[in-house]
């Protein structure tokens, strides 16, 4: 029974992670115009699932990191009823936030639901080993993100100026191209539209796009390319380093091995983000900046390029804070940013750590129950 129970509360996280985390690689793909809600949770999905695959191979450290080894006393990280209140803790909480359409860090979550569950059962708490190994990569990787993209995006914006890449914009009916005006000049889009006659059932869209060569190649087809690689990327590395977090919970369970509690964990991600990532979706792609093809490829880059470097440094950095960082950077460099929407998720973030530590609490009552 309680095998059975630590296994249900890891899925059950695994689900609350998909749901949550899933759309955070694709979010700039759907905020810049660059492709559909499918198509962008159909690429997230896969690419997800590659890096729950290579989790297998390339992040040992964090499966060691996320039983609990060294945080709490050896004898509680061996106990099926410790592992299966953290990931019914860490569970609730990220379904809560899931809720209410707050992107929030599952990594973040298991650390309170670690040291929560860890105290309730009378558990010492290993302060060096929590601020080490755990508070000190959560707390520097938002402003690592923040100031690269503030740094990056300017870069690439002048190379774009230099190579002769202007950006437009498209007034589009329907199918049909109206008019193509810089984008500095959207008086005179608007302006146009007003003159339109539109039949019912058409839609009037304003698209921002890329005009020139790069490499003798169109500039716009080049960097949708790009963009959709580094979402990719971006994905893969929230894979990578978000699927052994949840599946060292489940190496506790004698009758899974390290491989096939990968692999189940990496398959009930992609079912939860398949099936509950749209509020979340729209938290990202719209509601902290408006953004461009260019910006959101930036965002990504940067996002995938911190993500990998940490995994692979068994450093558990929250994709979420990383990526919602490199877009807090792109909405200060242009000045476009929704500070409203950004002080709640930064609320969110600061009540998530103290709210998994009491779910946890709660969980390893009610676990013990049985």
């Amino acid at each position: 029974m309680l095998v059975t129970v630590l296994i249900l509360s890891g899925l059950m996280l695994a689900f609350a992670n998909g749901a949550n985390d899933n759309f955070k690689g694709v979010a700039t793909l759907l905020g810049s115009g660059t492709t559909d809600y499918r198509r962008a949770l159909a690429w997230a999905t896969a690419t997800t699932f590659l890096g729950s695959l290579a989790a297998m191979l390339l992040a040992g450290n964090l499966f060691k990191n996320f039983s609990g080894k060294g945080l709490v006393e050896e004898s509680l990280v061996a106990s099926a009823d410790y592992t299966a209140a953290v990931a019914l803790g860490a569970g609730l909480t990220v379904l809560l936030a899931t809720r209410l359409g707050m992107p929030i860090s599952t990594t973040h979550s298991l650390v309170g639901a670690l040291a929560g569950t860890g105290l309730a059962a009378g558990s010492t708490i290993d302060l060096s080993q929590l601020g080490g190994s755990f508070v000190l990569p959560l707390l520097f990787s938002p402003p690592l993100a923040i100031l690269a993209s503030c740094m990056v995006y300017p870069v690439l914006r002048s190379a774009r100026h230099k190579l002769g890449i202007s950006a437009e914009t498209c007034l589009c009916v329907g199918n049909e191209v109206v008019e193509i005006v810089p984008t500095s000049n959207m008086a005179v889009a608007l302006q146009r539209a007003e003159q339109l006659t539109i039949r019912i059932g058409d839609s009037v869209t304003c698209e921002n796009r890329y005009h020139g060569q790069l490499l003798g190649l169109e500039a716009a087809a080049v960097l949708d390319q790009l963009h959709f690689i580094s979402a990719g990327a971006v994905s893969f590395a929230r894979g990578l380093n978000d699927t052994p977090k949840i599946a060292a919970l489940l190496l506790v369970a004698p009758q899974l091995g390290a491989i096939a509690g990968t692999a189940l964990v990496g398959v009930v991600m992609a079912i939860g983000g398949v099936s509950n990532a749209r509020r979340v979706a729209e938290t990202m792609s719209r509601r902290i900046t408006p953004m461009n093809h260019g910006q959101g490829f930036t965002a990504n880059l940067m996002t995938s390029l911190i993500v990998i470097g940490a995994s692979g440094l068994g450093m558990p950095v929250s994709t979420t804070h990383v990526s919602c960082g490199a877009l807090f950077g792109i909405g200060a460099v242009t000045g476009q940013a929704r500070w409203r929407t950004i002080g709640r998720i930064l609320a969110a973030w600061v009540t998530t750590l103290p709210l998994a530590a009491a779910l946890g609490a709660v969980s390893l009552w009610i676990v013990r129950s049985f």
